[in-house]
C-alpha cells in the first residue's frame, strides 16, 4: 500500500513539476524589412525556430520595406505593411493556415503600425510618411474584408505607434516629429483629444495602452524616457527614465498589467520594468545591435523582442523570460528585423499532434 502511494506522489509531482504536459509554443511573425520578407518563429520554452520565411515584395530587384505586423483577433488572417511605394504604400493580407495572400489595400505613404478594432473590426495603419515633406500625415481606416481603404483621419507629423484601447473603441497614435498623442474615436473616425508631450524634442515612437487601467505609456525616442499618460484625466501622471542613449523605440506591456517592456534602440537593449513600483528591474542585452519591436506573450511570462543589427548581419528574434530577467533564446531571421505580432500559444503536445502553425 505504501509503495503504491509512493508511486502516485511521484507521478503526481512530475506532473506538476512541469514536464511536457505544461510546456508551450509561442508562434510570432516578424517583418524583416530589408528583406522584404516574414518570418514565423516558434519559442517552444528552450529552443527559437524559423518555422518559415515567406517573401512579402512584389518586386525582386527592389526593397519595398516590409514594416508592420498584426494578426486579425479571430487569429484567421495576419497583414503586413509595405512601406515603399509608388507613390503610396500598402496593406497585404495573408491567410494564417495557408500563407496565401488574399488581398491588398492601398494607403498612405510609408504605412508602419497597425492593428484591428475589435468594436468596428476595421483595420487602422499609421502613414509614417518617411520620406514625404514635415507636415501632418494620416491614419488610414481599411476595411479588412474587401481590403477597401475608406477613410484617411489626419493626425501629426510622422504617425506611430498604432494602438487601440482595451475596448477596441479608442485608438492612439504618436506624432515622431511634433511631440503630441492623439485620441481617435474609431466609430465616429476623428481625431477627439491631442496631448502636448514636450517642446518637439521627445520625439515619440510609441503608445501602449493598459490592458485593464486607464492609462497609456508613450516611448520618448529622443528624450530617453517614457511616460504614463492617464487617459481620463489626459495628462502625464509619471516618466520613467531609460538612460542616456537608450532611446527607447517600441513597448509592450504585459497583458496581467504588471510589467513594462521596453525595446532601448540606441543601446541594442531591452528593459524590463515593474509597473507598480515603477523601478526598472532588468536592463538585457539583446542578440543584435539596433533593437526594435516587442510583443509578450499571453500568459505574461515572455517577451518576444526583434533587433535589427547592422550592415550585413541578419535581423534577429530574442525570447527575454520575464521572471528569469534573462535572455533565454534566439534565432536569425531576415535583415532589418522590426514589426513583430503574435500569433498564438498552445501546448507542445497539442502542436505536436496538429502539426506546425504556418508564417506570416
Amino acid at each position: 500500500m505504501h509503495a503504491v502511494r509512493l508511486f502516485l506522489l511521484i507521478v503526481g509531482l512530475s506532473i506538476l513539476g512541469g514536464g511536457s504536459a505544461d510546456a508551450q509554443n509561442y508562434y510570432a511573425y516578424v517583418a524583416s524589412e530589408s528583406a522584404d520578407e516574414v518570418a514565423l518563429v516558434r519559442f517552444d520554452g528552450t529552443e527559437a525556430t524559423v518555422e518559415e520565411t515567406l517573401r512579402v515584395g512584389r518586386i525582386p530587384i527592389e526593397t519595398e520595406g516590409a514594416h508592420g505586423m498584426t494578426v486579425a483577433p479571430d487569429g484567421e488572417h495576419w497583414f503586413v505593411s509595405v512601406a515603399h511605394g509608388k507613390p503610396y504604400g500598402r496593406v497585404a493580407k495573408y491567410e494564417t493556415g495557408t500563407n496565401e495572400k488574399v488581398g491588398t489595400a492601398t494607403v498612405g505613404m510609408f504605412p508602419a503600425t497597425m492593428e484591428i478594432s475589435s468594436v468596428t473590426g476595421l483595420l487602422h495603419v499609421v502613414n509614417f510618411n518617411l520620406h514625404g515633406e514635415r507636415e501632418p500625415s494620416t491614419v488610414s481606416v481599411v476595411d479588412p474584408g474587401t481590403m477597401t481603404e475608406i477613410d484617411q483621419i489626419e493626425t501629426g507629423i510622422m504617425p506611430h505607434g498604432s494602438r487601440f484601447a482595451p475596448d477596441g473603441r479608442m485608438h492612439y497614435s504618436v506624432g515622431m516629429m511634433d511631440g503630441a498623442l492623439y485620441e481617435i474615436d474609431a466609430v465616429a473616425r476623428e481625431v477627439t483629444r491631442t496631448l502636448d508631450l514636450g517642446d518637439g524634442t521627445p520625439k515619440p515612437t510609441w503608445v501602449q495602452p493598459h490592458p485593464s487601467k486607464p492609462l497609456a505609456y508613450v516611448a520618448l525616442n529622443g528624450g530617453d524616457a517614457v511616460l504614463e499618460v492617464h487617459l481620463e484625466d489626459w495628462r502625464v501622471t509619471r516618466r520613467f527614465e531609460t538612460g542616456d542613449g537608450t532611446a527607447p523605440y517600441n513597448l509592450d506591456v504585459t497583458p496581467d498589467g504588471e510589467t513594462l517592456v521596453v525595446t532601448y534602440k540606441g543601446a541594442g537593449e531591452t528593459g524590463i520594468w515593474d509597473l507598480g513600483a515603477g523601478e526598472r528591474v532588468a536592463r538585457l542585452d539583446n542578440s543584435r545591435t539596433v533593437t526594435h519591436g516587442v510583443v509578450t506573450t499571453p500568459d505574461s511570462r515572455y517577451a518576444v523582442v526583434t533587433a535589427e543589427g547592422v550592415g550585413g548581419e541578419p535581423g534577429a528574434v530574442d525570447v527575454f523570460d520575464l521572471q528569469a530577467l534573462e535572455r533565454v533564446a534566439s534565432v536569425d531571421v531576415g535583415q532589418q528585423a522590426g514589426g513583430v505580432a503574435f500569433l498564438k500559444q498552445d501546448p507542445v503536445s497539442a502542436s505536436a499532434s496538429s502539426g506546425t502553425a504556418n508564417d506570416e
